[in-house]
């Protein structure tokens, strides 16, 4: 199949997310096409990928529909790997693809901040947003049709903030106004919300020896991508939600579930825990963490998205996961920016909604 998909971004995530839907996909016969993965730091994993020839395993493991799930999943939807460091040339030759259709991405909760560095003429540029204008200025050179930009990182309106910061980088660069108008327009930004727990590689597994990109994840899987009119859908699969509106499920999933993890984390380290399952089972922990998400952030977002209840005891069940041991350190890593998205938020609506203040969001957020 035709390279289809360039992808910032090399971790586990994508790979066991929006990879894996592709090579569903196109199992299926949607004939998605080939991903191209760009590791915008480094290059070990782009070589590892390469190495394996972009064939890689996921483990899902969990509890789906109250029935044990523990299965191997082969993902062959990667075609090759590019380090931006010292294969720039080539990612550019990709964005000049007829073939090319769609830009996935997946940097850190700072991945959208810029270098002072970068220029026109860098190649490639350090930040992520001046890679991705380097990309299509050289696709609107080439004279080839707009791209459908499908950000995942965990950004409200992840893709119109995207596109905002590209425009404010084009008009300090004086790119173009026909590029500039071509990259707004003929161009689709679809705004997303993605949920689904991947941790790190496992200490311990058969295929291990033959896999070092071995991922790890529950079972449990969406993808919410917002519709533009006219443009039509990227892929069909049960884990994917076509919408108008991505904002309530990004309010309900990083509040709760990614609110939850940061809420906990300190407290959890400071027990001596390592893991969220034990965490959570912790006869005082537990019980707090449910006080939190019930009684502060539940409330706060009644009537804003679906079941945010059931929701949050699904998140419940899913930090119990027996097979997944998701790392505290993990969480922890770019705490201080991810609390600004996943906590603060909660705190200052609950103060206005309420007029009082909620203990336990106080409690981890003192200064």
């Amino acid at each position: 199949m035709n390279e289809t998909v360039l992808q910032f971004g090399s971790g586990k995530f994508l790979r066991a997310f929006a990879d894996l839907f592709v090579h569903h996909a196109n199992q299926q016969g949607q004939n998605i096409g080939k991903i191209v993965i760009v590791q915008s730091t480094g290059g070990e994993r782009a070589n590892e990928l390469a190495k394996l020839g972009g064939k890689y395993h996921v483990v899902l493991r969990g509890l789906e529909n109250g029935k044990v799930v523990d299965r191997v999943e082969t993902c062959e939807s990667v075609s090759r790997a590019l380090a931006a460091n010292t294969q720039w040339s080539q990612v550019l030759e990709l964005a000049r693809s007829p073939h090319l259709k769609t830009i996935l991405s997946n940097t850190t909760e700072s991945g959208y901040d810029l270098n002072a560095a970068d220029t026109a003429n860098c190649a490639p540029p350090k930040s992520f947003p001046a890679k991705l204008l380097a990309v299509l200025r050289e696709r609107f050179k080439a004279g080839q049709p707009g791209l459908m930009i499908i950000p995942c990182e965990l950004r409200e309106n992840n893709a119109e903030l995207l596109r905002s910061i590209l425009v404010k980088i084009a008009h300090e660069w004086k790119l173009a106004a026909d590029f500039i108008a071509w990259m707004e327009n003929s161009c689709s930004w679809h705004n997303t919300l993605v949920d689904r727990i991947v941790t790190g590689t496992p200490d311990q597994h058969p295929l291990l020896a033959e896999d070092p990109m071995l991922a790890v994840c529950e079972p449990y899987a969406l993808f919410a991508i917002q519709e533009v009119p006219g443009v039509k859908r990227w892929i069909d699969h049960p884990a994917v939600i076509w919408t108008n509106d991505v904002l309530p499920f990004f309010l309900r999933k990083v509040r709760i579930l990614n609110g939850g993890h940061s809420g906990m984390v300190h407290k959890a380290i400071a027990k001596g825990y390592t893991i969220v399952r034990d965490s959570v089972n912790d006869k005082e922990l537990g019980p707090w963490l449910e006080k939190l998400l019930y009684t502060e952030i539940v409330p706060i977002l009644e009537g804003r998205c679906d079941d945010p209840k059931g929701f949050a005891g699904q998140v419940i069940e899913r930090f119990k996961n027996p097979f997944i041991d998701h790392k505290l350190t993990d969480i922890l890593v770019n705490h201080e920016n991810k609390i600004k998205v996943r906590l603060i938020p909660s705190q200052e609506e609950f103060v206005k909604k309420f007029g009082n203040r909620p203990a336990n969001l106080d409690e981890v957020l003192v200064k």
